[in-house]
């Protein structure tokens, strides 16, 4: 028998229980390996009333879980980077082998676990902490391992692509979107990790570690989030042929490595166009597999349990017959990532200035003075003395020197608001 310890029976901790309760005679069937729970540390008592337990202990100290012999595996579901990382560093420097699901404790310590792991001869699995049901991590870790990764999209927040998603298919304005988003409970009260693009980037982290293998931090990977998008904005895209998708974007280009979250436009015609609502995508693109996706639901007790008990499971296998495997590698210190004004891409650009004559003349002008040339507009309403909005699509351009040429549009007298701009990407279909 492989014995498992739960930490932490909020949302994922009970799913991954009831899926361990449900199937373990299935997965036994299935591997010949007996997986079972025996013993579950939680501090809040209400978590557990109305769980099945069947006389498995449930204790409030984490360390009597961590310490008892008969656990082999344990599962870290708690959340945060303060208790959870000395958990698993005491799971680990205990001869375990630990199972998270917390894209905040890899993304910002991730790589002092994973070193320790290795001194300690143990293991991480990590499968839940980016998509949820979505198998990408063993995508990418094994299914892709003759590739060269050079690319990656993620749709990786539910949250976000819900909200843009009720204002592409209803033209809700983004509050109101969020509101309904919180009212049947795919945002939390406080969202601000989500709509920040903060909670994507976290799991862009791990998988910028894993396919590249590139040491990278929070602090490098440009994060935008999705609160200054406005109806407008999606109506426009639209009119070219794009969607606005909140995206976590990977690339390798020459000895450096891009990584950003941001809102997004990407072609209709593209298949990450069409992911909607609360589900998550992520699209990997292989130097000899070519393009691949991966899609379904990134969220929620059966999702991220599903994804917890696989790794339970691969992991119960591999200890049974004493095979341990190295987790997430970041040690190619060739490469380095890119800054955010050094990306060069197509650009939406959204001006809000007066209706009068000369205005697109001037605005171009400064935009050719700083490199950029226009390839597309558009200009709607004839208000006089009004705003209205000029819309513009560009050539390739640096983001540096369109950040500085939008500073001096917006320092014009005929310019009412501050400017937008969004990022073009293409999909590399």
């Amino acid at each position: 028998m492989i014995g498992v310890g739960i930490i932490g029976l909020g949302t994922v901790g009970r799913g991954t229980y009831n899926i361990l309760k449900q199937y373990g005679h299935v997965i036994q069937r299935k591997t010949g390996v007996d997986v079972r729970v025996v013993k579950i540390a939680e501090v809040d008592p209400e978590r557990s009333k109305g769980l099945e337990t069947d006389g498995i202990a449930i204790v409030r100290d984490a360390w009597d879980l961590i310490n008892d012999p008969r656990v082999d595996i344990c599962v870290e579901l708690v959340g945060g980077t303060g208790a959870a990382y000395d958990y698993v560093a005491g799971a680990l420097k205990a001869g375990k082998w630990v199972v998270t699901a917390n894209k905040a404790l890899l993304a910002e310590k991730g790589d002092a676990l994973f070193a320790l792991a290795d001194r300690e001869g143990g293991e991480i699995g990590f499968e839940a902490s980016v998509a949820g049901a979505i198998p990408v991590i063993r995508a990418i870790r094994d299914g892709l391992i003759g590739n060269r990764i050079e690319y990656i999209l993620g749709i990786l927040n539910g949250t976000s692509n819900y909200i843009l998603t009720k204002m592409s298919e209803e033209g809700l304005p983004f509050n109101q979107a969020l509101r309904e988003a919180q009212e049947l409970g795919f945002a939390e009260q406080d969202p601000a990790l989500d709509i920040s693009g903060v909670d994507a980037a976290h799991k862009l982290c791990v998988l910028v570690r894993l396919a590249f293998g590139v040491p990278i931090t929070m602090q490098e990977i440009v994060t935008r989030g999705v609160s200054s998008i406005e109806p407008t904005d999606i109506e426009f895209a639209k009119e070219f042929g794009y969607k606005i998708k909140l995206l976590a974007i990977a690339k390798e280009q020459g000895d450096s490595i891009e990584a950003r979250v941001e809102p997004t436009m990407i072609p209709v015609r593209h298949p990450m166009s069409t992911v909607g609502g609360v589900f998550n995508a992520v699209y990997v693109v292989g130097d000899h597999a070519g393009p691949s996706l991966y899609y379904g639901k990134g969220a929620g007790a059966d999702p991220t349990g599903s994804a917890v008990v696989s790794d339970i499971v691969d992991m119960a296998v591999r200890k049974a017959a004493k095979c341990a495997r190295r987790g997430l590698a970041a040690g190619d210190s060739s490469k380095r990532i890119k800054k955010g004004d050094e990306s060069v891409t197509r650009f939406y650009v959204r001006v809000k200035a007066q209706d009068q004559p000369g205005v697109l003349s001037k605005i171009s002008g400064i935009l050719g003075e700083h490199g950029i040339s226009i390839a597309a507009v558009i200009q709607k309403g004839r208000t006089e003395n009004a705003y209205v909005p000029i819309v513009m699509l560009t050539y390739e351009a640096s983001e540096g020197s369109l950040k500085q040429a939008i500073e001096k549009i917006d320092r014009l007298s005929f310019i009412g608001g501050p400017s937008v701009h969004m990022r073009i990407e293409e999909g590399d279909l």
